[in-house]
């Protein structure tokens, strides 16, 4: 594991790409890469940090940790952006200097990623030498290309996004979409980068490379933008002076966006470190600044004499966190403090549910309540509850404290089922980790660990201590179990770092230490040592009591001068939402419950939907001669679609067709109850045939 550090000074980039000018090469994938360079936005300095900007080094910190796993050498970068009109404005109100401003505000952000177990290699600002040097450079390397010039430009000008607009791309009386505040008129002299040129070059790249922007929503956005013909971009400003200089032209202040994004290069330097990560690997940013990213930075690098195999090989725009359906942002005063989060509920329980509450790549809501569910149901309830219900109960009392001996006459068909488990969802979740889909890897390593669950129940290791004669059927068992938690502990450390090392060093072993050249990811059965000693000790998770839920939820909502979120839940099964739901008042009469038409159902088939986290598309035969319905329900997060083929369930069968959209349609609704990550199916106790009614 590399440690963080925070490098003030370093050398410029000077180095030119070795390459002829012209026509473009045509990108090949490298090989097998033995090297990860992921990087953050620079997060713009005008206030603290928040939730939205801790999610995105969240996710980059665990993207790093997944392939330092896999034996990669990483490199993750993060930093602070420094220039331009909006942050010397707030400088002013506050009575300080640009300087002082900044300097006081970039050290929240060093102070801020290691109370969330952010580890980036590097952190850059956009104040510091090495990168003005090499910002400079770069404009020399466009400027000699012909794609610098000077002339006079004219538009609409949002301060908060530090970029120009056209009417058309306004709201209603010139207001900017992403702030929702008015932009500016302005004038003034300014050098312009040709990126009209660059057009025809991009849209090539990303037809032939369409994994080089993601998700494909994004990438249909870019190309949409793209093939409208491009501009050329107002590069310099003369209204303000906090900046970097124009090289040779010092009354022209850089455009802050292209000072911004050259970070990513600069940072590196022009030795050994550029050498060996250029070009990054992983580009995160979030989807309002996809324009910048993915059209302005690949023409930048373009016209400095980058060829296509030396472009960022994947940009990736996540999706926006939101809270009560609102943008969660500095410039909107709608935060949560991500220090406050990890002192209340721990550092890996609030990167947990960031990852696996919101599919990456779409937007996401956040709640306080399903922060709770899923700590209390997943984490505690299913990886904390198979741990201590073993090594106390069990390997303490029945095996002196050691792991026991696997002895294979005593295996059964549940032992062979467990362990094909285990292979299928270990290489499912370093398949989602490749593809970007932290949720689905999760998924994976909590499903792994509720199959540690049910095996352990059915095998009723309780009974088989009772018979002396089934002391080798219950090594076995425990057995198993231990081993299926080392190998959850790996496959949720890239989140989780800190639990998973203290749930290993219960288990008896080392912290996860990730080794450069050696594959540490858990493809094989077998690595927990027989004899080897356990170390019990406290819950991993702690329990959050329903007294601790409505303390939390009411300090939480006196923080953000609102009313506590609900505590009680009852969620129908096609609801996706796991907070704000209260129980109904009472007092309907008999003949309004009559109209509802409950009908026991059975499921005869079941998938997941495509980008859809939280729903299942299933057929329900309820007796009708027109065949089984169609039903979409919103139970993905609690139910394998194979575990629901077969089960009898209940459904309201007179409900008006519900459309998700893109032929989605629900005719008809189950019931369940309990939060959507740990829902119980409404059901009989006894066989009745499909179509019966439910009274």
């Amino acid at each position: 594991m590399h440690k963080w550090r925070w490098r003030d000074s370093g050398s410029a980039f000077v180095r030119r790409a070795r390459v002829e000018r012209g026509a473009p090469k045509r990108y090949t994938a490298p090989p097998s890469m033995k090297r990860f360079y992921v990087t953050t936005p620079i997060y713009y300095v005008t206030d603290a940090p928040h939730l939205g900007t801790a999610y995105t080094t969240i996710a980059a910190d665990a993207f790093a940790r997944y392939h330092q796993l896999r034996g990669k050498q990483t490199r993750f970068l993060t930093g602070t952006d420094e220039h331009g009109l909006k942050l010397e404005r707030e400088a002013t109100a506050r009575g300080l200097s640009p300087k002082a401003f900044v300097d006081e505000m970039a050290s929240r952000y060093v102070e801020a990623w290691p109370q969330l177990l952010c580890q980036p290699d590097d952190f850059i600002r956009t104040t510091e030498p090495r990168h003005e040097s090499g910002v400079q450079e770069l404009w020399k390397r466009c400027a000699d290309a012909g794609d610098i010039y000077l002339g006079d430009f004219e538009g609409w000008y949002c301060v908060a996004c530090e970029g120009y607009y056209t009417e058309k791309e306004l709201l209603e009386g010139n207001v900017c979409a992403v702030h929702k505040r008015p932009v500016e008129r302005m004038r003034e002299a300014s050098y312009f980068f040709r990126l009209s040129r660059y057009g025809d070059r991009l849209i090539d790249l990303y037809t032939r490379h369409p994994e080089m922007l993601q998700p494909e929503t994004r990438r249909n956005e870019v190309m949409s933008f793209l093939r409208e013909g491009l501009k050329d971009l107002s590069v310099s400003r003369t209204s303000f002076k906090w900046g970097i200089p124009v090289p040779g032209d010092p009354a022209h202040i850089m455009f802050v966006w292209f000072d911004a994004l050259a970070n990513y290069l600069t940072a590196l330097g022009d030795g050994s470190l550029r050498a060996d990560f250029w070009p990054p690997t992983l580009q995160l940013l979030g989807k309002d600044i996809i324009r910048f990213h993915c059209v302005y930075w690949p023409a930048f690098l373009m016209s400095a004499g980058f060829p296509d195999d030396q472009l960022p090989r994947t940009l990736f725009a996540h999706g926006f966190l939101t809270i009560n359906g609102e943008k969660m942002g500095k410039s909107t005063r709608n935060t949560v403090e991500p220090r406050r989060l990890a002192e209340a509920f721990g550092p890996d329980e609030v990167r947990y549910y960031l990852l696996r509450e919101i599919a990456f790549g779409q937007d996401g809501d956040f709640s306080h309540l399903a922060l709770i569910q899923r700590i209390r149901a997943e984490l505690g309830g299913t990886v904390g509850n198979l741990l201590h219900r073993t090594l106390g109960a069990f390997v303490q009392k029945y095996f002196d404290g050691k792991v026991p001996t696997r002895v294979p006459a005593a295996e059964d068909d549940l032992d062979s089922v467990l362990r094909s488990t285990a292979e299928a969802h270990v290489r499912e979740a370093a398949a989602s980790w490749d593809r970007f889909e932290p949720h689905r890897a999760l998924e994976a390593a909590i499903s792994l660990a509720s199959a540690g669950n049910k095996y352990f129940d059915e095998c009723a290791p309780w009974a088989l201590a009772k018979d002396p004669t089934k002391h080798d059927r219950l090594g076995v068992v425990v057995h198993h179990v231990l081993e299926l938690l080392r190998i959850v502990s790996v496959l949720l450390w890239p989140v989780l770092p800190s639990k998973m090392n203290e749930l290993r060093h219960q288990l008896g072993l080392e912290p996860v230490t990730p080794v450069i050249d050696r594959d540490l990811w858990p493809f094989a059965w077998g690595g927990l040592a027989a004899g080897s000693a356990i170390r019990p000790g406290a819950p991993v998770f702690r329990n959050i009591t329903k007294d601790d839920e409505t303390r939390l939820l009411a300090e939480f909502a006196a923080l953000a001068g609102a009313a506590p979120a609900a505590t009680a839940t009852k969620v129908p099964a096609k609801a996706t939402k796991t907070s704000g739901d209260s129980l109904p008042p009472a007092g309907i009469s008999y003949d309004e419950f009559a109209k509802t038409d409950l009908r026991l159902g059975v499921v005869r088939t079941a998938e997941r939907i495509p980008k859809k986290d939280k729903l299942l598309r299933l057929t329900v035969d309820i007796g009708e001669a027109s065949g089984p319905r169609t039903i979409i329900a919103g139970i993905a997060l609690s139910f394998a679609p194979e575990d629901l083929v077969g089960r009898s369930v209940v459904v309201v069968a007179n409900l008006a067709p519900r459309d998700f959209g893109k032929g989605l349609v629900s005719h008809g609704m189950l019931l369940a109850c309990g939060p959507s990550e740990s829902l119980a199916l409404a059901t009989v106790d006894k066989p009745q045939s499909p179509g019966t009614r439910v009274k």
